[in-house]
């Protein structure tokens, strides 16, 4: 994940900039970050993932949405405007729907690596997804073959609730009984 530019911006010249560009923009805090095209691969992993939690989710008031659809990350307790981009997400509470994004904090969040994102997804969005409340976070590491799933728990902190590499199944304590086989995210 790259600066867009190193000096901070207003929300109002990010969304400018946002109008005028096709390249995938989130803003955290003033700075701008962008988003790498993502590679063959990523798609196929992320199409799979989407089938999957979408048949799960069939039938709930949960809704998936898929990259790119920008979430305003929003809490009282939490200061500073966040947009991010994530390659998934499963809203649950429909209050924040705006024509143009979400507004709010979704119930489940994954995030693909890209080599040159994964510290942006391990350490900036991670403790950012956490400190907002985000019930479940999802990594995918493409590079590995491995899923790691983090849950809030009762102090509101991630812990890791499961991870898997090159095969098994990678569960969700969120959405009970559902799970993913590794190997069949991961083959071409």
């Amino acid at each position: 994940m790259n600066q867009y530019r190193t000096e901070t911006m207003s929300i109002d010249e990010y969304f400018q900039i946002r109008e005028n560009s096709d390249a995938l923009l989130e803003y955290i805090d003033g700075f701008v970050y962008m988003s790498p095209s993502p590679s063959t691969k990523h798609q196929r992993i992320s199409r799979k993932l989407e089938n999957k939690f979408e048949d799960f989710i069939e039938g709930n008031p949960c809704e998936l949405f898929h990259a790119p659809y920008d979430i305003e990350l929003k809490d009282e307790k939490v200061n500073g405007t966040k947009i991010v981009i994530p390659d998934i997400s499963i809203i649950c509470n429909k209050d924040g729907f705006t024509d143009a994004r979400y507004v709010g904090v979704p119930s489940l969040i994954v995030e693909i690596l890209s080599p040159s994102n994964q510290s942006y997804d391990l350490i900036t969005k991670l403790n950012l997804y956490m400190n907002f409340g985000v019930k479940e976070y999802w990594i995918v590491n493409p590079m590995l073959n491995a899923v790691t799933v983090y849950a809030l728990n009762d102090e509101n902190m991630y812990e890791q609730h499961d991870m898997q590499k090159s095969k098994g199944e990678v569960t969700s304590r969120l959405f009970e009984g559902f799970g993913i086989d590794i190997e069949d995210i991961f083959k071409s």
